[in-house]
């Protein structure tokens, strides 16, 4: 009986098929429905309608059925060039609708060129001259793809959405797309007219679509259903869902957004300078009334024992070095230091003692208090003043908070661990961080848990578990851990009994394949003591968002170079971030004119160890909103390869 119902079907889709014309279409590469049917005068509907396996994506070469009738062909361009003329003498009965049908040309054609037709009727005898043409038809040609200009804070996923198309498609589009995209890049796209490209609407959220994720799935995580997400994004209905899709979807805190991570750093020492002399104040608290300067041992006594004096100085070779460089690139720098002591009264004091007219920027103060007295102060001036290190300032509209906040450092992770739609995720954590612990299961309500045990008697927590514990979380396949703990104790014990899961494929004794990837929202000691073996780490793959990456010794690096050599010791972070931030803000100063100007029009900027991608809060000042995703690799701690 199915048969019968099949063979049916069959010769009904035969007679269908009689009924109306067809064409085929090899697919090429970068090809997407939507230019394909453009280029046919179909919709992408009638396409998957003769093609329902083109639903999961197209690949070069792929043959196609096309619907073709009169209304869609394509418009077709006649030309006519006279090549010469026939003569005809007019027989009995002849016309001139039965000429221009006999010798294919149009009755209007013979009368201009046998002008006593226009006043006189045709007669038996005529002699006639019949023109002769060349006839070329021209079918117009649409291109599939045309270029498109990268503009100012757009990624791939804007692009894509933009035109219809996910982001392998792309990146299919444009084979040599290494990285992110850089402001003001020629690439490839589907050949649509502004009416038909998608507008991103910033009062939406936009979600990319994972391997193997349905409909359902999609409930789940987004809860819509599937009705409301064809309403949302029209053509959805007929192409299905596909993996690197972008979807649009009413705006949710509970939605990671889409970030625009791809985008390329710009160099600003390829963008035009000012000559003019750039002026540059630094405020740090080296605390010197404290230091007794009686003999090199009493300083160096000083230095171990004032962390702020410590922190100043190490910050403070980095920022010479840096003006270092740029005095010998030939640029104008003046440099005003001022010792704050840590003290809000001293602030006032260098603010009313000193003209802040006509500075380009302040770097610092280091610390909260006198960092607020200062920009709030400068703000009147709409001086720029750029935090060195800290999160927890008030962000005036003059304020450029230069250290990402921890919570993006912690969204980084989560968004980078939700890309894997299909391994386990185990959350690990003690009881001091509870909170992070719920607040990831709200993200993964999937995710097993396992919590750190407890003393029966007491109910304290005693900082351990046991490797039943953990072995009943995992499961056969691959796993992603995230472990929450700021015990050094614990995380040894965790790492340790992860490590040793690890496990290949053993077809002897039916075992199948472990393999454990670690991760953490918030790098800290923890990870870092002697009690942590960096052998575990190193396997478990170890991720973790960081501020800056480090620098690579092996690397040729003009600065460490030079700081070794002026300092007779490699620089430490924070010696870094002194260098990478004053370069940041003199060459944005140079190439722009104006630290405000620089945020659009340099989108990101990177430089030894750290990056700088500025976004401005609605009511506020700026804010870096880029982090570094990296790993312990072979014992080495590598950038995650975006």
């Amino acid at each position: 009986m199915n048969r019968l119902v099949l063979v049916l079907c069959f010769m009904m889709s035969v007679c269908s098929a009689k009924a109306q014309n067809f064409s085929t279409h090899q697919v090429k590469q970068g090809e997407t429905i939507e230019s394909i049917s453009k280029r046919y005068y179909v919709t992408p509907f009638d396409i998957y309608k003769l093609n329902p396996d083109a639903k999961k994506g197209l690949k070069p070469n792929t043959i196609l059925i096309i619907p073709i009738s009169a209304a869609n062909k394509p418009k077709v361009t006649v030309s006519k060039e006279l090549q010469g003329f026939k003569e005809h003498k007019t027989k009995k009965k002849e016309t001139l609708y039965s000429l221009a049908q006999a010798y294919n040309v149009e009755e209007e054609d013979i009368k201009k060129y046998n002008k006593f037709l226009y006043a006189n009727p045709l007669r038996k005898g005529d002699r006639l001259q019949i023109p002769v043409f060349k006839i070329t038809e021209v079918v117009e040609k649409v291109e599939a793809t045309k270029q498109y200009t990268v503009k100012a804070k757009e990624g791939k996923w804007r692009i894509a959405y933009k035109f219809g198309i996910t982001i392998e498609e792309l990146e299919a589009l444009n084979p040599d797309l290494e990285g992110g995209l850089k402001v003001g890049q020629i690439i490839n796209v589907p050949n649509l007219e502004a009416s038909e490209q998608n507008v991103v609407d910033d009062t939406y959220s936009y979600y990319k679509v994972l391997p193997k994720e349905g409909f359902y799935r999609l409930k789940l995580k987004l809860g819509l259903e599937q009705a409301e997400l064809e309403r949302l994004n029209p053509g959805l209905e007929e192409s299905g869902l596909k993996s690197g899709m972008i979807l649009k979807i009413p705006f949710s805190d509970a939605v990671s957004p889409l970030v625009e991570g791809e985008a390329k750093p710009v160099n600003l020492l390829d963008s035009l300078f000012t000559v003019t002399e750039k002026h540059l104040v630094l405020m740090l608290p080296f605390r010197a009334n404290r230091v007794d300067f009686d003999s090199i041992s009493d300083i160096e006594r000083s230095i171990r024992k004032d962390p702020y004096l410590n922190a100043s100085l190490e910050f403070y070779s980095g920022v010479l070095s840096a003006v270092d460089s740029l005095k010998k690139m030939g640029v104008s720098l003046k440099l005003d230091v001022y010792d704050t002591q840590n003290q809000v009264s001293e602030v006032s004091k260098i603010l009313r003692g000193h003209d802040f007219d006509n500075i380009d920027a302040v770097i610092g103060p280091l610390t909260p208090n006198c960092f607020d007295k200062v920009a709030s102060e400068l703000k009147l001036l709409n001086v720029p003043v750029v935090s060195p290190i800290g999160t927890n300032v008030k962000l005036y509209d003059n304020v450029f908070q230069s250290r990402p906040s921890d919570d993006l450092l912690k969204r980084k992770v989560v968004n980078f661990v939700k890309t894997d739609s299909t391994s386990h995720i185990v959350i690990i954590s003690d009881s001091n961080n509870t909170n992070v612990a719920n607040e990831l299961k709200r993200e993964f309500p999937r995710a097993s848990q396992v919590k750190s045990r407890k003393n029966k008697e007491t109910g304290k927590d005693e900082f351990f578990v046991t490797r039943g514990d953990i072995e009943a979380a995992l499961k056969p396949g691959k796993n992603l851990v995230f472990l929450e703990t700021q015990k050094e104790g614990f995380a040894s014990n965790v790492t340790s009994i992860l490590a040793s899961l690890i496990r290949g494929e053993d077809k002897e004794h039916q075992q199948e394949a472990i393999d454990v990837v670690l991760f953490t929202t918030k790098i800290n000691a923890a990870f870092e003591g002697d009690q942590v073996n960096n052998t575990h780490l190193s396997k478990l793959q170890f991720h973790f968002a960081s501020v800056a990456k480090e620098y690579n010794e092996n690397d040729t690096n003009s600065f460490v170079t030079s700081y070794i050599k002026t300092n007779n010791i490699s620089p430490n972070k924070r010696a870094v971030k002194g260098f990478d931030l004053t370069m940041d803000v003199v060459l944005r100063l140079l190439a722009f004119d104006d630290l405000y100007l620089s945020v659009n029009k340099a989108p990101l900027t990177e430089y030894v160890e750290n990056k700088f991608a500025y976004k401005k809060k609605l009511f506020g000042g700026y804010y870096n909103d880029t982090v570094y995703l990296v790993k312990y690799n072979d014992l080495t701690i590598v950038e995650v390869e975006p």
